[in-house]
């Protein structure tokens, strides 16, 4: 498990086919940019999804919110920032802030809830090594001021 960090999990550039007729992304996209920079945000952590899955572990949503502040438009470059804010025996939530590159302008921000599952959808119970893996990220993140988890 190699980690690798720095920057944005995911850089992603608005497609003509993510908008509407006046050049603004259609409020789904966000949550597939969240899922893009969650899955990189694991890989570049040095533990890709892949690998969850190789094992049998699945992370289904559960919850999904976002809050919309500027719209991104076509061709906008845009970065997706990933942490981890919660750690439960059964669940991980995830973090997201888009911002437009460049001008770093905060675009949208939410968090995703997962559940630890096995390939038939049963629930898991801190399934290893993953679940110390997230500990680890957790608790960095905890020292550098980055996440509170309660």
């Amino acid at each position: 498990m190699e980690e690798r960090s720095s920057g944005p999990a995911a850089r992603i550039r608005v497609r003509y086919a993510e908008t509407d007729a006046m050049g603004v992304a259609y409020h789904a996209n966000y949550l597939v940019w969240f899922e893009s920079g969650r899955t990189e945000f694991c890989r570049l952590k040095g533990l890709p999804y892949r690998e969850w899955e190789e094992a049998g572990v699945f992370l289904p949503a559960v919850e999904a919110r976002c809050r919309y502040k500027h719209p991104a438009r076509y061709d906008d470059l845009l970065d997706v920032l990933v942490d981890l804010s919660d750690l439960s025996p059964y669940t991980v939530t995830f973090t997201y802030r888009i911002l437009r590159s460049g001008d770093g302008l905060l675009l949208a921000e939410g968090q995703t809830k997962h559940g630890f599952c096995d390939r038939n959808g049963k629930l898991l119970k801190a399934p290893e090594p993953f679940f110390g893996w997230l500990q680890k990220i957790i608790g960095q993140a905890r020292e550098e001021g980055v996440v509170s988890v309660g």
